[in-house]
């Protein structure tokens, strides 16, 4: 039996109905763009913030990197990266929406440390220009680089990659890079690439949104539609990692300039990168870099502008921060809860080792209630392994990787539990990670606890920055309880703790990343840098 005509016409209407949508939900998600040719995109990243000033050297071991992987392995895991919220899912993301097609090479990164070894740095990069040069014709490259990476052959790590990738592949070849916010960033790295663009937030929850604007860019650059050119300049000026907090004053008007502008169709891009002063190197500090349509002109006009912004704000960035002594005594004065204690000088996140004591050693001699505190120390966690669950704990912790990060603190308590040390952060928080390994976990109970106020030492075999609360949450630490904690870190764990602090204190600690200038000797950067002083 056939069915009735109007039933067919109904259907045949709903069917061309659904395939408009299906066009226009397409076009929307995709945009408009040539679907005739393929634009192939080669993506390598290479990342290290190096703190010139700690001891320990980063090593090819350091970084995260497999070498000699197939294609199809390199290719499988960069999009199994698609699910967070990082520059590479940006960059994904980027490529299904505006038509390219991603050749992934090479990723590799390690924990800030100090200076990168001549030997990791060239076999690194020998397998990522290999690599390149292996897969097919490629019509630009993606770069993932930070921005402050020292080698020991090399002051400026980023310069030397974009050397020999433009080298390897000439002068036509389109070369987009997408830099940390805390990038010391020289003029050669402005020759060698056609964009840069760095991270315009600090803490770093805006990394998917600018791997998605590096993607969309070189897509307008293989069809022709943009011709890029680029401008910066740096301030004659040190900008303290203390004042580097994008969300507040006195930074905050001006990032926000710097995304007001980018809505002229003119401007490609805008960035202001705060720089990092743990790297000794000549072009420290802040950078302006704005990539204009075919308009040098208008580039030049809009970096000055930025930049003339940033001198502005000198006077606002007055270094005053309470010393570690203080800093627990403010905190068991303050009325609330938890209060959270920057150990600037520790900053696991700007390469120091994460197992300072300073801030220890004062919550045991001020007899201080309710604290928690995270301390790396891969012997602190064998000897509460060796003696379980539920027993005594007696040892000397922390201040061991070198004589700048304190003594070791004696601790006496019990063995609270033990962890895997792997957690999940669900939210948006620095560097948009979703899973974290901070290694094998003991929380020991320290001696003066009590099940009200109890003083929980944590003691990992890696060392991981604080980037989420869930690094005591995974370990069974009830966070709002505590009254008071360490955070070894700098600006980064804000997005995590200022949610749920009720107060937080930056200290004035020694270390590889103290950020008083005092304690260190510079001997390469500009001379008469503002703020040095």
């Amino acid at each position: 039996m056939k069915p009735p005509t109007y039933l067919l016409v109904a259907l045949l209407a709903l069917f061309i109905l659904s395939c408009k949508q299906q066009v226009n939900q397409k076009d929307v998600y995709e945009g408009t763009f040539d679907q005739e040719q393929v634009f192939v995109i080669g993506v390598a990243g290479f990342s290290h913030e190096s703190n010139t000033f700690s001891t320990q050297p980063t090593g090819l071991d350091d970084f995260s990197v497999q070498l000699g992987v197939s294609p199809d392995q390199r290719a499988k895991i960069f999009f199994a990266s698609s699910s967070a919220k990082t520059m590479n899912s940006g960059y994904i993301e980027g490529a299904k929406r505006f038509g390219l097609e991603l050749y992934p090479c090479l990723r590799a990164n390690a924990t800030p440390k100090g200076v990168v070894t001549d030997n990791a740095f060239n076999t690194i990069m020998n397998e990522i220009l290999l690599q390149l040069r292996s897969g097919p014709k490629l019509h630009g490259i993606l770069l993932n680089l930070h921005g402050a990476m020292v080698v020991e052959s090399y002051p400026d790590g980023e310069e030397e990659i974009l050397r020999r990738v433009r080298e390897t592949f000439g002068q036509d070849i389109p070369i987009v890079v997408t830099h940390d916010f805390h990038g010391n960033i020289s003029p050669k790295c402005i020759e060698y690439s056609d964009v840069l663009i760095t991270y315009k937030e600090n803490p770093h929850i805006d990394t998917y949104d600018r791997g998605l604007q590096a993607a969309e860019i070189m897509s307008k650059i293989v069809r022709g539609k943009v011709k890029p050119t680029q401008f910066m300049v740096k301030p004659p000026m040190f900008l303290n990692q203390v004042f580097l907090n994008t969300f507040s004053e006195p930074l905050l008007p001006i990032v926000t300039e710097s995304k007001n502008i980018e809505k002229n169709e003119k401007i490609l891009a805008a960035s202001v990168a705060g720089g990092y002063q743990y790297s000794d190197v000549y072009w420290m500090g802040p950078s302006v870099v704005v990539v204009t349509d075919n308009d040098p002109g208008f580039a030049e006009k809009e970096a000055n502008r930025l930049a003339n912004m940033l001198w502005e704000i000198r006077h606002k960035t007055v270094f005053n921060l309470p010393e570690p002594a203080e800093a627990v005594k403010l905190a068991m004065e303050h009325d609330g809860r938890p209060v959270a204690l920057i150990d600037m000088g520790d900053n696991i996140g700007g390469g120091s080792p994460g197992d300072a004591t300073f801030l220890l050693e004062e919550l045991v001699n001020q007899e201080a209630k309710g604290w928690v505190m995270v301390i790396a120390d891969s012997e602190g966690y064998a000897e509460a392994e060796k003696a379980g669950i539920g027993n005594d704990f007696e040892f000397n912790v922390g201040g061991k990787m070198d004589s700048y990060h304190g003594k070791p603190v004696y601790i006496k308590g019990l063995v609270k539990s033990l962890h895997l040390g792997r957690y999940m952060e669900t939210e948006v928080r620095h560097g948009g990670g979703r899973y974290w390994d901070m290694g094998k976990t003991a929380v020991i109970q320290v001696e003066g606890s009590t099940m009200d106020e109890p003083n929980l030492l944590l003691l990992t075999t890696e060392r991981s920055s604080p980037n989420s609360i869930h690094q005591l949450v995974s370990n069974g630490v009830y966070v709002e309880r505590q009254k008071i904690i360490v955070v070894k870190g700098a600006i980064a764990p804000r997005a995590a703790y200022e949610p749920v602090a009720s107060i937080i204190i930056s200290v004035d600690s020694p270390g590889a990343t103290a950020v008083n200038p005092k304690y260190f000797e510079y001997k390469h950067v500009r001379e008469g840098l503002f703020g040095m002083k």
